[in-house]
């Protein structure tokens, strides 16, 4: 497949008058606020120049989560943007997709792939290799250096090359708990966690089968497993004394009836509705319905400690940013790209992530929305940020990573094997065609 280029009537619209955010040489001699003017000025013309060579109406698609909060969000977000641009005829249709598939779905025909996707960050890497996304050379309405932290830009970014906008900052999990049941003291630890439930007639967990989860029993007690620099195979140090006894404690967590292994997803808010489960891992996507599930009860916090030889480690975590990217091999005969381009900027600004913020509860990227954001479930990730460490890892990973912890969770008579078996399918040589 051939990549479609910017058009030779786009590059010469940029050279002349479509300035970059930054772009702007800082040694003249000139006040802030005089600055400030030329850069919006700047700003206002690349815009009005885009405009001026657009040329009937704009087809674009737009992949989002296939959740009914996210499809309305953007809808209103969308609706917005047209509003935005009034001189402009945009026809943008708002499809279902997970973050989660985004960049399988993506790289198994990227012509057939929307124009601007949210995807996961951690499957930038593989879009970027496949010259799947488009970089973000061109800024049009704001300078993504000054409305994100350090490392969201770092995280959005491959060989110094900034290729997405970032949208949200909660892509993690903590601990949701229900208040009425259990005292900041239970929830500080596993041990003291599943003593009150069993004392209390009452279940916790969350998805030993999920090696999203999981991760974090070996990255509290300092192991590591990641992408290797070649970007296809694994690393992973969990073959170790440490890893055993790691292994070890989970087991023996595993082992008390009050502990339950959550089938999927859902299952954890779906049982803390209609059964006795009190408290469990999850992320921000569930806070509504954890919240009507515990009603004043309701609260988080970060991961508890696993007590692990006599020490208690603190769990770790994946942390992940939700993305905003454009399609590199979206047309742009009649500046569909540019206009993909802007779109992107405009879903990813700091007026709609408060939007998106607000309608999905998860945490915003853009660091001025972010802090007006106040609830128990994003001051836990915030807490738990602390132990996190960014998802970086290879398709390899998952399935061993899981077998390891079901087998553990079920009981083994050799958990050295187990996860010395686990270690040999993670670091596997990926296979080719």
């Amino acid at each position: 497949m051939k990549k479609k280029l910017v058009s030779a009537l786009l590059i010469a619209a940029m050279a002349s008058s479509l300035v970059a955010c930054g772009g702007k040489d800082d040694t003249k001699d000139t006040t802030a606020a005089s600055k400030e003017t030329e850069s919006q000025a700047a700003d206002d013309s690349a815009i009005q120049t885009l405009i001026s060579k657009t040329n009937g109406e704009v087809s674009l698609r737009l992949w989002c989560s296939e959740t009914e909060a996210w499809q309305n969000v953007m809808k209103t977000v969308v609706d917005n943007f047209k509003a935005q641009y009034p001189d402009v005829t945009f026809d943008i249709s708002i499809e279902s997709e997970s973050e989660a598939n985004a960049k399988d779905d993506i790289l198994a025909d990227p012509e057939a792939a929307a124009d601007v996707f949210v995807f996961a960050s951690d499957q930038l890497a593989e879009l970027v290799n496949a010259g799947a996304i488009q970089s973000l050379d061109t800024t049009y309405t704001y300078n993504p250096a000054e409305a994100y932290s350090e490392n969201a830009l770092d995280a959005a970014s491959q060989d110094g090359k900034l290729y997405a906008y970032p949208l949200t900052a909660s892509n993690g999990y903590f601990l949701y708990y229900d208040s009425s049941v259990f005292s900041e003291e239970d929830v500080a630890s596993w041990e003291s966690l599943v003593a009150a439930a069993e004392k209390n007639n009452v279940t916790v967990g969350m998805e030993m089968a999920n090696a999203w989860y999981t991760y974090g029993f070996m990255a509290g007690a300092g192991l590591t497993c990641t992408l290797s620099e070649d970007g296809k195979t694994n690393t992973c140090d969990w073959n170790t004394d440490t890893g055993y006894a790691v292994a070890e404690a989970v087991q023996n967590l595993c082992s008390s009836d009050a502990f339950v292994n959550l089938a999927e997803d859902a299952a954890g808010p779906e049982q803390a509705a209609n059964g006795n489960l009190k408290a469990f891992v999850n992320g921000t996507w569930n806070a509504e319905a954890v919240k009507a599930a515990y009603g004043d009860g309701y609260a988080a916090c970060k991961l508890p400690t696993l007590n692990v030889n006599g020490q208690d480690i603190q769990m770790g975590s994946f942390a992940g940013y939700k993305f905003v990217g454009v399609n590199a091999y979206t047309k742009n005969d009649n500046f569909e790209k540019a206009w993909a381009m802007v779109l992107a900027e405009y879903i990813s600004s700091e007026a709609s992530q408060e939007l998106i913020g607000e309608a999905t509860a998860e945490g915003m990227a853009n660091t001025v929305a972010a802090s007006k954001q106040t609830s128990p479930e994003l001051a836990a990730i915030g807490e738990q940020s602390a132990y996190a460490n960014l998802q970086v890892i290879g398709d390899n990973y998952w399935s061993p990573a899981a077998t390891l912890f079901s087998t553990l969770y079920a009981g083994t008579d050799d958990v050295k094997k187990a996860v010395d078996e686990a270690v040999a399918g993670i670091t596997a040589e990926v296979a080719t065609e």
